[in-house]
Parts: structure tokens; sequence; C-alpha cells
């Protein structure tokens, strides 16, 4: 039986537009309570102390991982703060794509160019043993916490974090280039909804007049960054896939696109002529297979 003082923090959640709200306010109830949602409807308790104050801040629509300290990412779960985009769905797909495309014998080193929480510098690292990482970031506060991410999943050995603008530092090459950038007109940004415009860090939104001035940067980095046979790999926002593919060609690329579970191309992958990756059957079993552009 759901109690009262639950019900009503539903209710209170719903009124403020949170689609679930009833399954938020059990979560936010569980970290109060210092239990899983299933203990919290396991006992009949009093409301928890600080659950009200939790409750008011999803009620201000602050993004519900930046009030549980946590989020889940593909199979794992990281530390957020408000120095990066709470991690989504959408960014599983770079993952995928790389993992369909690299078998673990052919990365031995990955790079992540801003890369937040770390979500998918690390993700890739637990599923390829033998390779090292780098994740970069602009923000300090950011590069912090992807480190304490990396120790948290045992990968502090085999994954590095520089604070800096892009690729600027890096003098060696990689077999795997990933990147979420901001992707974002800069005119869109107030048309979004309150949990990313008024508490996401807008340096990690924000992609300029046109929301492609971070694929420009990257593409002509990538020739520097990446070996003879190496891969990169790129999350776009919804629709971008024909602009940016342009801007891929012209710089020598060769491409292949991912789709989301929403039919976006939403992962773009980008490699040298005449080396294209070819995936598994098993991986392509595990991860679905790419659309190819070319």
């Amino acid at each position: 039986m759901t109690p009262d003082w639950l019900r009503a923090a539903a209710v209170r959640l719903a009124e403020a537009g949170i689609a679930d709200a009833l399954r938020e306010a059990r979560w936010i109830a569980a970290r109060a309570l210092g239990t899983d949602t299933a203990g919290v409807l396991a006992v009949d308790l009093a409301e928890p102390a600080g659950f009200a104050d939790l409750v008011a801040r999803r009620a201000a629509r602050e993004p519900l991982a930046y009030i549980l300290g946590d989020a889940p990412f593909m199979d794992i779960t990281l530390g957020v703060s408000r120095a990066t985009l709470v991690p989504r769905a959408d960014s599983e797909t770079v993952v995928a794509a790389a993992l369909a495309a690299r078998t673990p014998d052919e990365v031995g080193r990955v790079l992540d160019l801003g890369t937040g929480t770390g979500c998918l510098l690390l993700t890739v690292l637990l599923a390829l043993p033998s390779a090292f990482g780098v994740g970069v970031d602009r923000a300090p506060a950011a590069c912090d916490l992807a480190r304490a991410n990396a120790a948290r999943l045992g990968l502090q050995s085999r994954a590095a974090f520089v604070c800096a603008n892009w690729a600027a530092p890096m003098r060696g090459q990689f077999d795997l280039v990933l990147s979420n950038p901001p992707y974002i007109p800069s005119a869109d940004l107030s048309t979004l909804m309150p949990e990313v415009t008024q508490y996401e860090p807008r340096l990690a939104l924000d992609g300029g007049r046109d929301g492609l001035a971070a694929y420009r940067v990257l593409l002509a980095t990538l020739p520097r960054l990446l070996t003879e046979n190496g891969l990169a790999v790129l999350e776009l926002g919804a629709g971008q896939a024909d602009v940016v593919s342009r801007l891929a060609r012209d710089k020598g690329f060769t491409i292949a696109f991912r789709r989301d579970q929403g039919g976006h191309d939403r992962a773009m992958l980008l490699w040298r002529d005449g080396t294209k990756p070819a995936e598994t059957s098993a991986r392509k079993k595990s991860f679905g297979s790419a659309r190819s552009d070319v």
C-alpha cells in the first residue's frame, strides 16, 4: 500500500509536470531511506527526514539524476553532477556502434573528447580489457567526476583525464575516438525542457549558431588523431546526419550511421578510405548493425 506521504509527493510532482510522478517519488523516497524502491513498499514507514526537500527540488524540475547523485548508462551506474550532462540512452548508440565495429584486439588506445561523466569511455574500456583510454573535458569539475567514476568501476589504472580544449594537448594517435559534442543550435536552447535549460551545463549543449561548431573542430582534428586504421564515432543531433556527413566527406572520411531506438541516425562512424570496419556476426547479434551510407 502506498503511504499517504508518498502519494502526496507524487501528486506534487505530477502537478509540476513530471510524467512518471509516482515512480520518481518512490526513487526519491528510496534514496532518503537508504534502501531501494522495493524497500519503500515493503514496510509501512513514516515520511523520512529530508524527503520533502528532495521532492521540492524535483518539483522545481531539477533532474532526478542530480538529486539522486547517479544515473544508469547501459550496464553501469555513474556518479553525476551539475558539471556534466546526465547520461542519456541516445548516447548508448555511440558505444554500441564502436563495439560492433572494432574487436578488442584492434583497439589499444581510446580517446573521448568532451568526456563529461566518462560514460562513453568507461563503458568501452569495460568491454575492451586491453585498451587504455584518455578522456578530455574543458570543465575541471567534469574531469574530476569522470576520474571518480573510473575509480568506482575499477578502471583508474586504465583511464586518464585531461582538462583541455578538445584535443589541443594530444600528441599521439588513437585506434578509437569517441565524442558526444554539443550540437544544439544556440537559439534552440531556450525551447528545451526545464531540466535541461535550468540545470545542465550550457557548455555541453551549445553547438553555436547552427549547432555544428564542435563538429567543424572535431573533423579538422581527427586526421591527426586517428591511426591508419582508426575509427571515430560521433554522436549526432536528430536531423543532423546529412549536413555533418557532408562536412566529414569534405575532410576525406568515409562514413556510416547507426540509428538509435527512435530511428534517428544518432552515431556517425568515420574512417579513412579503404579501411572500412568489419562487424563480426557476434557483435551484430549483440548490438545490431550499422546503416551504411557509402
